[in-house]
């Protein structure tokens, strides 16, 4: 148990490095992207590349999704501080909302069909 718990802290204690370097890099190349682009870029790149192993990272990230609501908090309390600006776009910002999470919906599943699809073939 002590085990599995060490290594998942690795796991994360290695995304957050990455998380800093990425943002590093950006800085330092003077990027016009988010140092959190540029990580999950990094890191899609390092497993195709075979570099770092699916393995080496998948119990970080695993914790990390289930724990992701805690890091909406601190957002979702901000938003008290603009109380005008939500009592005068509320519904344009909730529109923008919905619309938005009904694309990345949208998107997410053509594109877990399309993986289902060339994983079914594949296995044939």
């Amino acid at each position: 148990m002590v085990r599995k718990w060490l290594l998942t802290l690795a796991q994360v204690v290695l995304f957050i490095a990455l998380a800093r370097l990425s943002d590093a890099l950006v800085h330092w190349l003077r990027l016009p992207v988010p140092g959190a682009i540029a990580g999950i870029l990094l890191l899609f790149a390092l497993l195709k590349l075979k570099i770092v192993k699916l393995h080496w990272i998948d119990r970080g990230a695993d914790w990390l999704t289930a724990e992701m609501l805690l890091f909406f908090i601190p957002a979702t309390v901000g938003v008290v501080k603009y109380k005008s600006l939500v009592v005068h776009s509320g519904l344009r910002i909730a529109a923008v909302i919905l619309v938005s999470t009904l694309a990345v919906m949208a998107c997410a599943g053509w594109i877990g069909e399309k993986a289902a699809r060339q994983r079914g073939n594949a296995e044939c």
